[in-house]
């Protein structure tokens, strides 16, 4: 006599994971109009699929209502397990290419925009030394979507900045850099010597989409309150070359870090501005997912990558 299964034993082995692929798009998407687009299928097929799996899971999983999409709790829930389900298959073809194989696996590096490390270069350079045939990507984002694809295992590992922790993750102090105010040509500030921070209230500035209290660059956030520039940013980006962009053109006054912009202050592109002394230090980090399996290529690299880190004094790794 065959003994009954347990719920979770049946729902492994009955699920589709197809019904799982579906949803990730669902859950990230605004309406299921939205998801249907991006994968191509029509909407009453979309909701057909939705309710095979809210079926076959027993659980509501999307709260539909007119002007209303929102996953509830079990839906939450099973987005955060299907993307990293969906990662793992992704990568399950990778994984078995590389069984046979000499060292020639893909690296994808999720990385935040404009990152200037020496050590990080560093690593590069020794990783193609030692092993020529593999291949390498970076892909550059905001930096919470570079720790959500490590998490999804979407990439190997991410180089950007950190606000809160997962313990999901493992993270290493990559190097720390100080972020100063600058201001561009065309502003009244630039070129004018012995300024205080008086002189920079009441005007407007730029800023990053994580220069929040909440948000990783909230150091910066609070040089700004001490700055008492003008509350309303008038321009925001993910990407620093487009903060630095709006700076340049005039449109305020904006945080950047120092050791990034040099050859802007050099060349008179930008300006500093107070504070000259006691500025914000930022930590980049590198950052992994321990329950990702890597092939060889990446391990490789992220072993040379935290080998550098632990044999560099962090003074050598602070830029200023």
């Amino acid at each position: 006599m065959l003994m009954p299964m347990d719920p979770e034993e049946r729902l492994a082995r009955e699920l589709d994971w197809n019904l799982l692929r579906t949803f990730v798009v669902i859950a990230r998407a605004k309406s299921l109009t939205e998801a249907a687009e991006i994968l191509r299928l029509k909407q009453p097929t979309l909701s057909s699929a939705l309710k095979r799996l809210e079926d076959r899971i027993g659980k509501r999983l999307v709260d539909r209502s007119p002007g209303r999409f929102e996953l509830t709790a079990a839906g939450q829930v099973l987005a955060r397990e299907a993307v990293e389900i969906h990662g793992s298959i992704l990568r399950l073809g990778t994984q078995l290419r590389d069984v046979t194989d000499e060292v020639k696996g893909h690296v994808k590096i999720a990385m935040a925009s404009h990152v200037i490390s020496p050590l990080f270069d560093g690593a590069l350079t020794d990783f193609h030394a030692t092993h020529p045939h593999a291949t390498l990507s970076i892909d550059v984002s905001a930096s919470r979507y570079a720790v959500e694809n490590v998490t999804s295992r979407h990439a190997s590992l991410a180089v950007c900045l950190v606000h809160n922790r997962s313990p999901k993750l493992r993270y290493r102090r990559l190097f720390q850099e100080y972020f100063g105010f600058f201001c561009g040509p065309t502003h009244p500030l630039f070129g004018k010597e012995n300024l205080s921070m008086a002189d920079l209230a009441g005007h407007s500035s730029v800023s990053f989409v994580t220069d929040q209290m909440d948000d990783a660059l909230r150091p910066v956030t609070l040089m700004r309150a001490e700055a008492h520039l003008n509350d309303r940013v008038v321009g925001t980006s993910a990407h620093l070359e487009e903060v630095r962009r709006m700076i340049i053109s005039g449109l305020g006054i904006g945080p950047l870090p120092i050791h990034v912009v040099r050859r802007d202050l050099e060349d008179g592109q930008l300006w500093q501005l107070p504070p000259y002394e006691n500025m914000r230090k930022i930590d980049v980090y590198v950052v992994w997912n321990p329950k990702a399996e890597l092939n060889r290529a990446e391990q490789a690299f992220l072993d040379i990558l935290i080998d550098r880190i632990d044999t560099t004094d962090i003074t050598e790794r602070t830029y200023r």
